[in-house]
């Protein structure tokens, strides 16, 4: 009785002793989040993170191949692998408070020296065998939580691989996005070329027949062919950028490369206004990267207890049983055969070359890391959503008076060829009007593609599309 008494002692002491944590955690630093973004105007709750992609993206061709890159990508893919990865290890770690539970069966025979005394001579056998089949089990008390601290851990980690998944799901959408943006304007560009090379043949018939007349000499010609060449030498550079940037388009969706539909038109395609990007807080609960930055502290904190409870005693409890035999015809005789075992220690690490100290030591300065680079995670992001806000506002300035250029210069190409046609202007004065057109009109058609590109990137910032 008194054995049982004793026992349950020590079983509710250790009980005690395991609520005890010899480690504090470092929570999540929240003064590093700002209360509004810079560049934010009449900031509110409202915030284009929370529309869906297929309400954010308003082309359907474009959110065709988003749906498709989203199960294609080989990124993606790899980034699911690793969850499951992460799941297994979880699944481990829930199983390290079990004991270790192994079964064993040996045979032996040896024969001693004849001039020593050994058992064989008790036996009056010139040889030994012992028969052995057994249970051995091995259990470590988780005294101060180094158990429970590999369990979150491991957990930290499964959540970690989920906010890479997201963090490459956003990018994947943005990169999706930019490149059929980046098709569309390509798209736009090769028009304007086409148009106007189409101009310039016109004016190079038109100096042509002058020349004929005697009125302009070859240089007018001369001067004419380059303009017209500018504009052809456009034409297979943008198809070859379109090509390019098909094929990009297709490794993103997991295809091979090949022909990208689209049916939209750059010119006809609206820049959504609405740039509302809520409160930084809601913003650093949805960034995966911020997120992955806050799981990585979970992790140094149970890294630090699991490191500072490699420095106190453990408390391991073995046993073994079964049968045994010097004999095989014996090995089975029940209860003759049977053996058993309990025993129970304590280890305390005393001399490891400072190992255990040392690790102690730097599992507490990747603590710190982790609290550094968290801050510094929120800062970027935050940084990331105002850069993005103030492109938006200043490349809707950009445009409205790069597209007042391309109507003045269209205009003076138009009349800059009437004035021509009746004499009352030059050569030099219509190739230039051309040249400084066709500029305008490529410039034009890149503001356009920049705009919509910030209103992704300003979607991806906030943690958009998941």
């Amino acid at each position: 009785m008194n054995i049982y008494i004793k026992t349950l002692i020590v079983v509710v002491g250790i009980g005690i002793i395991s609520g005890c944590k010899v480690t504090k955690d470092i929570t999540v630093p929240q003064s590093v989040v700002p209360d509004h973004f810079r560049n934010s105007f009449r900031p509110d709750s409202s915030s284009i993170v929370n529309q869906t992609v297929s309400d954010f993206f308003r082309e359907m061709e474009l959110i065709d191949l988003i749906d498709t890159a989203l199960i294609r990508n080989f990124d993606m893919q790899i980034a699911f692998e690793n969850i499951e990865s992460a799941r297994q290890i979880i699944r481990q770690a829930k199983m390290e408070y079990l004991p270790q539970l192994n079964f064993q069966v040996t045979g032996s025979t040896s024969r001693p020296s004849n001039n020593g005394f050994n058992t064989a001579q008790l036996l009056n056998t010139n040889h030994i065998e012992d028969f052995n089949a057994g249970l051995n089990l091995s259990w470590e008390a988780d005294i101060w939580g180094k158990i429970k601290s590999q369990k979150k851990a491991a957990v930290a980690g499964y959540f970690q691989t989920e906010e890479a998944k997201n963090a490459i799901q956003t990018q994947l959408i943005a990169s999706v996005a930019q490149g059929y943006y980046s098709l569309m304007t390509l798209d736009a560009q090769i028009d304007i070329a086409e148009r106007n090379l189409a101009l310039t043949n016109s004016t190079l018939k038109m100096i042509k027949l002058q020349f004929d007349a005697g009125q302009v000499s070859s240089l007018a010609i001369q001067q004419a062919k380059a303009q017209q060449l500018v504009a052809a030498q456009l034409i297979p550079r943008l198809q070859q950028e379109i090509t390019i940037q098909e094929n990009a388009l297709s490794l993103l969706t997991g295809h091979l490369p090949g022909i990208i539909k689209r049916s939209a038109n750059l010119e006809y395609t609206l820049v959504n206004e609405s740039t509302a990007a809520g409160f930084p807080s809601a913003m650093v609960n949805k960034r995966p990267d911020v997120k992955n930055a806050e799981l990585s502290l979970s992790i140094a904190n149970a890294k630090l207890g699991i490191a500072k409870a490699n420095l106190y005693p453990s408390l391991r409890i073995t046993a073994s049983g079964g049968v045994n035999s010097l004999k095989a015809s014996n090995w089975f005789n029940i209860p003759a055969s049977l053996f058993g075992m309990v025993a129970g220690g304590i280890t305390q690490p005393l001399l490891q070359k400072r190992m255990l100290k040392t690790q102690y030591e730097l599992a507490k300065i990747d603590r710190e890391k982790a609290v550094i680079q968290f801050r510094y995670s929120v800062l970027n992001a935050v940084t990331e959503v105002s850069d993005e806000l103030v492109k938006i506002e200043k490349l809707k300035q950009q445009y409205a008076i790069s597209k007042e250029k391309v109507n003045t210069l269209q205009l003076a190409v138009k009349n800059a060829n009437l004035l021509f046609a009746s004499g009352m202007a030059n050569y030099l004065e219509v190739i230039t009007a051309q040249s400084n057109s066709l500029q305008s009109e490529l410039e034009l058609a890149t503001i356009k593609n920049e705009q919509l590109n910030a209103r992704v990137e300003l979607y991806r910032t906030l943690g958009g599309g998941l």
